[in-house]
């Protein structure tokens, strides 16, 4: 896989990994992996918010 940033984005994940003593493609994968996890998880809390708001509407629904 190829990633390509703009030189902007590379000087500042190269400037994070130095301060964090990692490599660039340990701070990519982890970002990915955050973003990745985030986005669900945030929509599994849209979602049962959703469901718990209406409750009866939907329990009427499945009558």
């Amino acid at each position: 896989m190829t990633l390509r940033l703009s030189e902007e984005d590379d000087r500042l994940l190269t400037e994070r990994a130095e301060k964090e003593r990692r490599s660039k493609h340990e701070l990519v994968v982890e970002a990915v992996h955050s973003f990745l996890t985030e986005r669900d998880r945030r929509f599994n809390q849209a979602l049962e918010r959703g469901m718990e708001r209406h409750k009866e509407l939907l329990d009427r629904l499945a009558k």
